[in-house]
């Protein structure tokens, strides 16, 4: 029974994923209609596990949004590397929990072997100390607990130990256009929004390294955290990371850079020059579920610090085997405990991609979405709004925010392709974010069309 299931699984994935280049990118289905088909009482007995398979995936298709297709673009998410998802069907499948040494030498040994490529290409120091999380939220939450810590710790405050009552004020500067994880993040971990300082952006949405400097100006020793981005939602533009380094560490601030999608550009030699400096900062929080396209979820969480990421996130019990040894514990360096081996998939994408693949990924979206804006940026009453230096664009059409939002609401019924809206440097804006492996220049000019027909 067990093969029969398996097998039935295994087609249905593939029959899904061969008629995924020509569906329909939006969902098909209302939220009504899912729940009729999806829904009804709790069954009294169970059914046979094939049949509810068959039953589970045909209900839930039609509401499926094909981002793992190549017209998806509405969100910075990656399609899925076929080696990466076969990797990740193996790790459901062996069901290792991934927490200690002693449960799964195997995938620990693999997340450590993982780690070490990791580093190398994203052009970090080789002793930097890495967890694997759910996603960038996640990974920004771990490194600024660690971050949180050690700054308390250098201003004689021990935060493992007597907690953040009575603590010193401790100061949170970030760029007034940092995504919302970030905010999300630090109000987990106890600083109000109020509380953070907000440095002035330019146009593409950089960070001001003079703004910043002013805002360090006196800062007295005081502990503090800086945080920069590689990589804006909306532009794709990278703060200044040589001048917010300096200045950050002359202050003696602790600086952590939030690269989801854009500490990814470190793979291309063509981009980077772009993050330049990133190698000097304290802590880094980056995603392989976008454009290292691993299936979800799997964040990742970089410090300079092992010793205080390590601290901020271990535990112990007499029934813990991570007093002593060799053996490196994932469950040390992230906030859970039980844990998938997100790290596998990972191992997989890179051992089949090589050095030269990511690069060759990293680039090919990029210019991909240059292509795509070009394009839309020569027809009449369209306007792209922001420099295309990475794989972000933002469009604007007729000069008018009802005209934009028609536009993106008439592509997404259409369903050639996805995109979404955001509202940049106050008005409405169609982003486009290329960031699957699978998209050719056919599909970029396919859907540039489809949102010229939009459009017109």
């Amino acid at each position: 029974m067990h093969r029969e299931l398996f097998e039935r699984a295994a087609q249905l994935a593939t029959e899904y994923l061969e008629a995924l280049p020509e569906q329909p990118v939006g969902a098909q289905a209302t939220r009504e209609e899912l729940i009729a088909a999806l829904g009804g009482p709790l069954p009294e007995r169970g059914e046979d596990p094939v049949a509810a398979l068959e039953r589970f995936a045909r209900a839930m298709e039609p509401g499926l949004i094909a981002s793992a297709g190549p017209r998806y673009f509405g969100f910075v998410v990656g399609a899925g590397l076929p080696a990466a998802m076969a990797a990740d069907w193996l790790a459901s499948a062996w069901n290792q929990n991934v927490s200690l040494n002693a449960l799964s030498p195997a995938g620990a040994a693999a997340e450590e072997v993982a780690i070490g490529w990791l580093l190398d290409l994203l052009g970090l120091p080789r002793e930097c100390s890495v967890g694997f999380v759910t996603g960038g939220q996640t990974a920004n939450f771990t490194c600024l607990l660690a971050a949180r810590n050690e700054a308390y710790r250098r201003a004689g405050w021990d935060v493992e130990r007597d907690g953040l009552l009575g603590a010193p004020p401790l100061r949170i500067v970030a760029g007034a256009e940092a995504h919302v994880s970030l905010f999300a993040a630090l109000r987990m971990l106890g600083f109000g929004t109020a509380r953070i300082e907000l440095v002035e952006a330019d146009a593409q949405g950089r960070m001001s390294a003079p703004a910043l400097a002013r805002v360090l100006a006196g800062s007295g020793g005081t502990p503090m955290i800086v945080c920069a981005q590689a990589g804006n939602v909306n532009s794709g533009a990278f703060d200044p990371l040589p001048e917010i380094v300096d200045a950050a560490h002359a202050a003696g601030a602790w600086v952590h850079v939030d690269g989801a999608f854009g500490l990814w550009a470190a793979a291309s030699p063509r981009r980077r020059a772009l993050l330049a400096g990133a190698h000097r900062a304290d802590s880094w929080a980056t995603d392989a579920h976008k454009w290292l396209n691993v299936p979800y979820d799997c964040g990742i969480a970089i410090t300079a610090h092992p010793q205080a990421h390590r601290a901020a996130t271990t535990a112990s019990a007499s029934y813990l085997t991570n007093a002593s040894g060799p053996e490196r514990n994932p469950f040390e360096w992230v906030p859970e405990a039980s844990r998938r081996g997100r790290a596998l998939p990972v191992y997989v994408a890179l051992r089949t991609l090589g050095r030269a693949g990511v690069a060759e990924l990293v680039d090919r979206c990029c210019a991909l979405a240059a292509r795509m804006a070009s394009a839309l940026a020569a027809a009449p009453g369209v306007r792209v709004l922001n420099d295309v230096a990475l794989n972000q664009a933002l469009v604007r059409f007729g000069d008018s925010d009802e005209k934009t939002r028609e536009v993106i609401a008439r592509v997404q019924r259409d369903a050639t392709c996805w995109v979404g809206g955001t509202t940049w440097q106050g008005v409405h804006a169609m982003r486009i974010s290329v960031s699957g492996w699978s998209t050719t220049e056919a599909d970029a000019d396919r859907s540039v069309q489809a949102i010229l027909r939009a459009a017109s």
